[in-house]
């Protein structure tokens, strides 16, 4: 009985998914939304169990300021293809089939592993020159601990690199579970290392990233080496496809330059307040990033595949219906969100975090800063809707001028409300930023549309 309950299940599953576009970005969201929900959750018991034995202390401070580099090299170079990526390598499957894919994906490979290798090279070598701007509230023990944290890292840098193109693959194929579920290897190497290695200390961090991208690799080789996709970089020429990637990867990954200088410019005004900012920011956008981050995922994973079909048919009036349709949707589902986790914001920090060396007066500053970050909550997703939108569009170099802008409002809007409200002005100062962004960008994709449907 269980049995046939289970395939009706599967049919009208199947039914509910397939068809239009929309019915297609729907099953998909919703498969990497549950995938990354689990991730989401092994991540937060990996928090919950570093403020247990950490809080807000200097080590939390040192590791979250050698995560700025890391992340920023894994944004800038692996992130930003995954946009450029997927759509021609969609295009030239259902044109030039699989066989020039292939090609595509062995230039892209090598390309990339060679742009990651030299930037965490890079990285490590300009940490001691960057590290006493960045953060010039460190004392000599401190800063060093955080290099030190961050020669630790590096391995994980480059192997992210490879895992996202990788995934990318699996994304543009439409297996989207296991591409979205492996990242949990990371949380769940990190939560045995802080117990079975805790003479490692914040170390075991370090080893929790490095040896849990090692079998995130594993996890995702399998089922593209079962799709006859070769995973060794080759390089095979500067062709038309692969021209086309670069053209529009430079725009992306300056755009993601100064959206990624977000980040380190918070973190590094923070680490100019008092001892402790730094992480009480961290801890209070964490909650607030978890869920963002899981929508934004599906979003992604979703949007980018069938947008770039639509738009490689010329279909205007479909994607135009489609991304209202989800917009209205972000906006309905996420506002009340939002609000709910303003009001509830110290009972949900309380609950989450304040144990151990987390106290009651760190739950009332990081309750209040995740109230602020939780503004920017149905902006946030709405802006990366539109940029999915413009990538699949080929319009990547409006990113530029937008992160750009983006950029110079936070450090004005930092300072501002720094002095106002301290660490918690620099989340007020986010969400405004996004609010402003996603005018910007609306107003850019709503005109572009207009112009296409009349051509």
């Amino acid at each position: 009985m269980k049995l046939m309950q289970l395939q009706a299940l599967a049919i009208y599953w199947n039914k509910l998914t397939s068809g239009s576009a929309s019915r297609k970005i729907f099953g998909a969201a919703i498969t990497v939304g549950l995938c990354t929900a689990l991730v989401k959750l092994a991540a937060m018991a990996k928090e919950l169990v570093i403020a247990w034995r950490f809080g807000t202390s200097d080590e939390v401070d040192a590791f979250l300021i050698a995560m700025v580099f890391s992340s920023l090299v894994i944004n800038i170079i692996a992130e930003s293809l995954a946009p450029a990526f997927i759509p021609v390598y969609i295009k030239v499957i259902e044109r030039e089939g699989k066989r020039s894919a292939q090609k595509l994906l062995e230039g892209v490979s090598i390309s990339s592993l060679i742009l990651l290798l030299v930037a965490t090279i890079l990285m490590v070598a300009i940490a001691p020159l960057c590290l006493p701007f960045v953060a010039s509230g460190f004392d000599s023990d401190k800063l060093q601990l955080t290099f030190y944290l961050l020669c630790a890292i590096a391995p994980f840098t480059f192997l992210t690199g490879i895992s996202v193109i990788w995934r990318a693959v699996l994304n543009a194929r439409e297996r989207f579970s296991l591409a979205s579920l492996s990242p949990i290897m990371i949380p769940l190497t990190t939560i045995v290392l802080l117990f079975v290695a805790k003479s490692w200390g914040m170390f075991a961090l370090a080893g929790g990233l490095v040896f849990g991208t090692i079998f995130i690799l594993i996890i995702l080789a399998i089922p593209l080496l079962r799709q006859n996709v070769s995973l060794l970089p080759k390089w095979n020429g500067l062709d038309k496809n692969l021209h086309l990637i670069v053209v529009q990867y430079f725009p992306i990954a300056a755009g993601s330059l100064l959206i990624c200088s977000t980040a380190p410019v918070d973190q590094t005004m923070a680490a100019m307040l008092p001892a402790g900012s730094v992480a009480a920011l961290n801890y209070g956008h964490r909650l607030i990033s978890s869920f963002v981050s899981l929508v934004s995922t599906a979003i992604s994973a979703a949007v980018i595949p069938y947008f770039s079909k639509m738009i490689a048919r010329q279909n205007w009036q479909e994607v135009n219906r489609t991304l209202r349709q989800y917009m209205r949707a972000i906006f309905l589902v996420t506002v009340p969100l939002a609000l709910l986790f303003i009001i509830f914001s110290k009972p949900l920090v309380q609950l989450v975090f304040q144990r151990g060396s987390f106290t009651a007066e760190d739950t009332l500053i990081v309750s209040q800063i995740q109230s602020l970050y939780a503004i920017k909550i149905p902006f946030y997703l709405g802006d990366l809707l539109l940029l999915r939108v413009i990538s699949t569009m080929s319009k990547n170099h409006i990113l530029s001028w937008v992160s750009a802008f983006n950029l110079l409002v936070n450090i004005v809007l930092n300072y501002i409300f720094m002095q106002w409200i301290g660490v918690k002005g620099i989340a007020l100062s986010t969400s405004c930023v996004y609010v402003f962004s996603f005018l910007i960008l609306g107003v850019f994709v709503s005109r572009q549309l207009k112009k296409y449907e009349q051509i």
